[in-house]
């Protein structure tokens, strides 16, 4: 909906971007109070919560007649959603035992896809024929509907069972949210499987989220329909490469090749995409769901996070590599934005902004920049053999980076 987002805000590309990006402010700056919310008051009521207030910011968004309520909107719908994927795996890691973990992590990533899928193609077209505004009305009322449904059938543990009690913590070592994400942070392991995940994320949070259907419309001469059953195709090759990723690394016992493989393979059809010429077609397509199939693997860095870590860190380690990796939404999104404005050549059509080729070509570089600094960063990661952390580690032995 950028070209009706446009016209009717009256905003260029930056603002755009960072109008866009205000959901993933929420959503990243969440992340490590979700963790905490979620083991206080457990999942259900949490995620019920936090899909009503998603789909009252829909609500919002869909009836706002100034920016600053269109940027409350998004910023509503950006801080419900932040619930959604660590909430799942909290869940996840209740309900199922820990060897399954890498595969269940690859499928709550592709529901994420299917989500997005149906934000691409279904709702250009549901925009085309009704507008933007009923649009994000109905999506209000799906998140009610969902909030309901999460209220009446999820529970926060199997009925047969009582959740462990948890490992006492040594005497001499801080318990506190803060305390416990210094301890996360300190390790270098977790700094460097937060930098891969966003590396891997970021093309599909900026390009496939955001400027990937106006790119394919214009350098390509696309139909916004077309464009974006195009762009759906990376979604829907994540949604594909993340389950099948992390069942590969369950099975092999090991996490780094098929972290190191599918950040290379996602760098290498990242690069043809932007500047190899190909015309739309099969290939094109092609090209679109092999990126998403090796970028899926980045759902390997949340097995990987899992297992370096002790049990009692492991929620707050999970969410400190979200917010990480979320934030590259937020990072990306106004960025590319503001690099089209700087390329702008002052072309308009119906009341938008127009951006050359060769503008989109050198904003979204940046996207493959950033995927070759996290390739490289993938090789110095320790492989963990896919074995958990025992529970009772002494976490001395993971405090403060000065005794790591």
């Amino acid at each position: 909906m950028i070209d009706p987002l446009m016209r009717d805000l009256s905003v260029g590309g930056a603002v755009l971007g960072n109008l866009s990006a205000f959901y993933f402010y929420a959503y990243a700056g969440l992340q490590i109070p979700v963790g905490i919310m979620l083991d206080r008051w457990g999942p259900q009521r949490v995620l019920s919560v936090a899909a009503a207030f998603a789909a009252v910011g829909s609500m919002l968004f869909a009836t706002a007649d100034s920016l600053p309520l269109v940027y409350a909107g998004r910023l509503m719908i950006g801080a419900g959603s932040a619930f959604g994927f660590v909430g799942s795996l909290k869940l996840a890691g209740i309900w199922f035992p820990p060897r399954r973990f890498g595969q269940l992590s690859g499928l709550t990533l592709m529901a994420g896809m299917i989500g997005g899928i149906a934000g691409q193609a279904p709702l250009a077209l549901l925009i085309e024929s009704t507008g933007w505004r009923p649009a994000l009305m109905g999506a209000g009322a799906v998140g009610a509907v969902l909030s309901l449904a999460i209220w009446a059938i999820v529970r926060d543990r199997p009925a047969a069972t009582t959740m462990p009690a948890p490992t006492p913590a040594p005497a001499d070592h801080d318990s506190r949210p803060l305390a416990l994400l210094w301890r996360v942070v300190g390790r270098p392991q977790n700094l460097a499987l937060a930098f891969v995940g966003a590396a891997m994320t970021a093309p599909l949070l900026a390009f496939a989220g955001l400027w990937g259907v106006a790119w394919l419309m214009q350098a390509h001469g696309m139909a916004r329909p077309e464009a974006a059953a195009t762009t759906s195709l990376l979604l829907i090759g994540w949604a594909f490469g993340a389950p099948l990723a992390g069942t590969v690394s369950d099975r092999l016992r090991r996490r780094k090749p098929v972290l190191v493989a599918a950040a290379a393979g996602g760098f290498i059809c990242l690069c043809a995409l932007l500047y190899a010429p190909i015309a739309p077609g099969v290939v094109l397509s092609g090209l679109f769901f092999t990126t998403g199939l090796f970028l899926g693997g980045m759902v390997v860095s949340y097995a990987l996070t899992r297992d370096a870590n002790p049990t009692r860190l492991t929620g707050t380690a999970i969410a400190f590599v979200n917010m990480v990796v979320t934030a590259t939404g937020a990072l990306f999104q106004p960025l590319i934005g503001a690099l089209l404005d700087r390329r702008w050549d002052g072309a308009m059509i119906d009341g938008a902004r127009l951006y050359a080729p060769e503008a989109y070509r050198g904003a979204l570089s940046v996207l493959a920049v950033f995927l070759f600094m996290g390739l490289l960063v993938s090789l110095v990661i320790h492989e963990t053999g896919a074995r958990a952390t025992p529970r009772d580690l002494d976490l001395a032995n993971v405090a403060p980076a000065r005794r790591s």
